[in-house]
């Protein structure tokens, strides 16, 4: 038979396996609740990579809020082969040069000498004709300048000093017209041209030579004279059932802006 400890001894040892049994349940706690922790910041990360990975094509976020730096892995085209062949198409409309009924000269090429037997031919009748024409681009013309005398009178019967009108817009000295505002505006409004090189191209096409000021301030001038047009818009806008909204990056003054479009269907736009 197996000697047995003292009895203070086997309480002792009861009272140490006890402790040790209340430390390794702490220390089970303890790791339950790390495990848990870890569990929530695993979510957390999950959850943050997938904001971040967000952008206006996987979520309802507009365009202006994507990172412009960012590249963005192109998609496949989701058109499919039409088909058709290269080039015009059966009925579509054609755009061929044609001849004008009413050329500017005409210039006459006889034959001289047959081309036969030598003979001269200056004496002979015409049996038949071909027209050929060239279109070509004409020189620009050189500037018309219309000055505008505002007269003064001294009247008779008071002494009075009157000054005639000028047309209206006519306020300066010397002063460009409204058909060379309009050709400006076209190059760097609707054609999107830089100043320098519209200024040349309105130099070299029109004969007006401009700075490259001119050209740079007539788009504000094109803009406020917008007004009317943009006020019709907002009420046609206003009355549309469904609206487009769009917008679409664009650069400008060394940052990045967005041009914010709103469209009604065609036949409301006409209205």
């Amino acid at each position: 038979m197996p000697d047995v400890p003292p009895a203070g001894e086997l309480a002792a040892l009861r009272a140490r396996v006890a402790e040790l049994e209340e430390r390794l349940a702490a220390r089970d706690a303890q790791l339950e609740a790390a495990q848990a922790r870890l569990a929530e910041l695993a979510e957390q990360i999950e959850e943050l990579r997938r904001r971040l990975g967000r952008d206006s094509s996987t979520s309802s976020r507009p365009p202006s809020s994507d990172d412009p730096y960012t590249k963005k892995p192109r998609d496949r085209s989701l058109r499919r082969k039409s088909g058709r062949g290269p080039g015009k198409q059966p009925g579509a409309q054609s755009s061929t040069l044609r001849q004008s009924p009413d050329p500017d000269e005409r210039v006459e090429c006889w034959p001289v000498a047959c081309g036969a037997c030598g003979a001269d031919l200056s004496g002979a009748a015409a049996t038949g004709m071909q027209k050929r024409q060239v279109f070509e681009a004409a020189p620009p013309p050189p500037p018309m300048v219309t000055e505008y005398r505002v007269v003064t009178k001294s009247c008779p019967a008071c002494g009075e000093v009157t000054e005639g009108v000028a047309p209206e817009g006519v306020t300066s000295l010397a002063q460009y017209g409204p058909g060379v505002h309009a050709r400006a505006a076209l190059a760097v409004c609707a054609h999107y041209l830089p100043v320098a090189r519209g200024a040349r191209l309105m130099a070299a096409y029109t004969g007006v030579s401009v700075s490259t000021g001119f050209m740079a301030g007539v788009r504000g001038k094109a803009a406020a004279r917008l007004g009317p047009f943009m006020d019709r818009a907002r009420e046609l806008l206003r009355q549309a059932g469904v609206l487009y909204a769009d917008e679409t990056p664009a650069r400008a003054n060394g940052g990045l802006h967005y041009v914010r479009v709103h469209r009604v269907p065609h036949r409301l736009a006409h209205r």
